[in-house]
């Protein structure tokens, strides 16, 4: 670890961040200091035994983030839009990560941002774990600090959770709900973060000041369902809601979700080229619903 530049990774024992904490410990150029707000995770305790420095600090705590960026060279930022109800205060946390990172003289910040979609379409769309990220983005550049954003796509995950195959009412299928008419939509496995983010930090001088879309392919919802299908040996379907009936679904979510896929059918910038240059391995879906299929066969 002697002699080796220090990447600050937050979030090290979530999705991202330990995607990225991973990649670096696997890839050995730079020393890992792993941040967490509870070091006594058993996920914590993984990256520790794999030769990451694992500290604490609180992304509401100015004196534990100033410890944990004190004498890094980078940093991985993800700030969190469900974590807590006020949720202004991701923008509250970003900035000030931003003000510390301009003050302590961090070479290289790669922040895992989303567009301010608010304002790219004028006020008619409002995604709020979107808007919230693009606001960082901004606050970052306004402060002139080092930065790189990595604007992931969908995730594959999501399908394991949140979007689901839900059993159709009258057939022996399943149906997933993806409102995004036939426009195709971005995707990506979060996994797949860590060896593009590693790639950023090891090329400063290429990707210091751009914002980059990652995505692994873009699919239609009915060819996700008929990939789904063709892996699972089970009949999914796409279920053809359109945005209007996902908004009115009865969860707080629903309608900044129904924005964020009209969002979506805009075809924000998400670059597969790039994202496949940055990481040489990535999934494509079908081979990510390959690894998991076994995480599907309870439908």
């Amino acid at each position: 670890m002697a002699g080796k530049k220090i990447i600050t990774v937050f979030g090290a024992t979530g999705a991202q961040g330990g995607s990225v904490a991973e990649a670096l410990l696997h890839d050995g150029h730079f020393a890992v200091r792993a941040v967490t707000r509870d070091t006594s995770k058993p996920a914590a305790d993984k990256l520790k035994q794999a030769g990451a420095e694992v500290v604490c600090a609180d992304l509401d705590n100015k004196e534990s983030l100033a410890a944990a960026l004190k004498g890094a060279y980078g940093v991985f930022l993800v700030t969190d839009s469900w974590g807590h109800s006020d949720k202004g205060k991701e923008l509250t946390q970003g900035k000030l990560v931003a003000d510390l990172c301009k003050h302590l003289h961090v070479e290289h910040v790669v922040y895992s941002g989303l567009e301010n979609v608010k304002k790219a379409t004028g006020g008619h769309l409002s995604v709020p774990h979107f808007d919230f990220k693009g606001e960082v983005e901004e606050y970052f550049k306004h402060l002139e600090c080092h930065i790189t954003s990595v604007r992931l796509a969908f995730y594959y995950e999501n399908l394991l959770d949140t979007f689901k195959p839900q059993k159709c009412k009258d057939e022996a299928c399943y149906s997933i709900c993806l409102p995004v008419g036939d426009v195709p939509l971005d995707g990506i496995s979060v996994a797949d973060l860590g060896p593009a983010v590693v790639t950023i930090l090891k090329h400063p001088s290429h990707y210091k000041g751009k914002t980059i879309g990652l995505s692994a392919e873009k699919l239609t919802a009915e060819q996700y369902a008929a990939i789904m299908s063709k892996v699972t040996g089970k009949t999914i379907k796409d279920a053809k809601i359109h945005p209007d009936e996902f908004e009115k679904r009865d969860f707080p979510e629903a309608k900044g979700m129904a924005n964020m896929f009209r969002f979506y059918m805009t075809k924000p910038d998400r670059d597969v080229e790039m994202t496949h240059k940055l990481n040489p391995k990535v999934k494509k879906f079908q081979q990510w619903m390959e690894v998991n299929k076994d995480k599907f066969k309870d439908l």
